[in-house]
């Protein structure tokens, strides 16, 4: 099918997306994982999931505890504290903790592992889902998924700007990796005596970033999120209401949204979604396309790997996305999530087996607005959303004329 009269529609597409992401940021509560804002706004999205044409729509809940994913902190920074301790009368001591601290970093943060969530409070989080069924039988199905959860506010960086953030993190684990090498070698035998005692005080010089790091995340402010991650939710959704108001139906192709909840908290909405329904895609060729952050159009980028560089998604839709732009003549980056960047909800999908990639549009050294109060409606890009809505769409008529499959 030629969609090319809904790619020519992207400037009313895209203020459509803005107009719904100011409505939801200025009238419900603030949408932390698990939260009753969070709920409200998947309530809200099923029902506009279903005026635009969905046949089935609705809400799934999980259980998670949120405050895990940033939670791991505590744990890391106080064996850091404790190895500092250690290092002047046990070695080996302080080299446990300093072993044990990073492992915890990297299970929880470096993998999204559930390895601390039990020691913080369970919540409900929630995730919503639309279905656009095709007019014939469905033998392919494509599905746009963003994040609806927001973040809680990083203080440094709203005070400090990406790079105090970066300077800060950096400083932290070069305190580790030192206390740790000192460790080692007072412990083999290397470092004696006075050295080994003037050594081991350098690492004062780390403590007040360590300290610092405790109060990283301000669970009080959440911030509105409008940029990261409602522009990705509403690229499905602008498509959606352009089809409908251009009254298009696909002939065989079935179209999916999915707001999920709580990407914010490691993925735990979309790992809680594909257990609960990646089996029922198995029956025709699925492809999934997971938008985040889409607000700078010079770092629009298709994320061949993902979850800190450790997942690999499906190169066939990674490369479809790179096509379609292709042929629109829309400048795309072929790139990853990198270590230490976190994760998409691709990831997700895609450690599930199903066929996934990450877009995003957002550069690695972060603006000023990600994960600050600054992510307002107000630092929406227009632009940046017409040229991923027409991208998305081309990605969608070159896969109803069967790309890829």
């Amino acid at each position: 099918m030629d969609l090319s009269k809904i790619i020519e529609a992207k400037s009313n597409a895209a203020q459509y997306m803005i107009d719904e992401i100011t409505y939801i940021c200025n009238t419900f509560e603030k949408r932390d994982p698990g939260s009753k804002g969070e709920h409200q706004a998947c309530e809200y999205a099923v029902e506009k999931m279903k005026e635009l044409g969905c046949d089935r729509a609705f809400v799934d809940e999980f259980k998670e505890n949120p405050g895990s994913f940033f939670g791991w902190i505590y744990f890391t920074i106080t064996c850091c504290f404790l190895a500092f301790a250690s290092y002047f009368f046990m070695p080996v001591l302080s080299i446990a903790f300093i072993v044990i601290g990073l492992a915890i970093c990297f299970i929880q943060f470096g993998l999204y592992k559930k390895l601390v969530d039990k020691f913080f409070k369970e919540k409900t989080g929630h995730s919503a889902t639309g279905f656009k069924k095709p007019k014939g039988e469905i033998k392919r199905r494509i599905i746009f998924v963003g994040h609806v959860d927001a973040v809680w506010e990083w203080p440094f960086k709203e005070k400090f700007t990406y790079l105090g953030f970066d300077l800060h993190l950096m400083a932290c684990f070069l305190g580790a990796f030192y206390l740790l090498a000192i460790a080692i070698l007072k412990l083999a035998g290397v470092l004696e005596g006075d050295l080994a005692f003037k050594l081991g005080l350098v690492t004062i010089a780390f403590v007040p970033f360590w300290f610092g790091l405790y109060f990283m995340w301000n669970k009080k402010r959440i911030v509105d999120g409008a940029n990261d991650n409602l522009s990705g939710c509403y690229i499905g959704m602008g498509i959606l209401k352009t089809l409908q108001e251009q009254n298009i139906e696909l002939e065989n192709t079935e179209i999916g949204v999915i707001f999920s909840g709580s990407e914010e908290a490691g993925l735990r909405g979309a790992m809680a979604w594909c257990e609960a329904h990646k089996d029922e895609m198995n029956d025709v060729p699925t492809f999934v396309y997971s938008y985040d952050t889409i607000t700078q159009p010079e770092e629009l980028m298709v994320n061949y790997r993902d979850l800190n560089g450790t997942v690999k998604v499906d190169k066939d839709v990674s490369d479809l996305f790179m096509e379609a732009c292709e042929e629109l003549n829309i400048p795309c980056k072929k790139g990853m999530v990198p270590p230490l960047g976190g994760a998409t909800d691709s990831a997700a999908f895609a450690q599930a087996g199903m066929r996934a990639t990450g877009i995003t549009a957002l550069s690695h050294a972060l603006p000023d607005f990600y994960h600050t109060r600054r992510d307002t409606p107000d630092a929406l890009n227009k632009e940046c959303l017409e040229l991923c809505y027409a991208a998305s769409v081309k990605v969608l008529e070159m896969f109803d004329n069967g790309a890829k499959q």
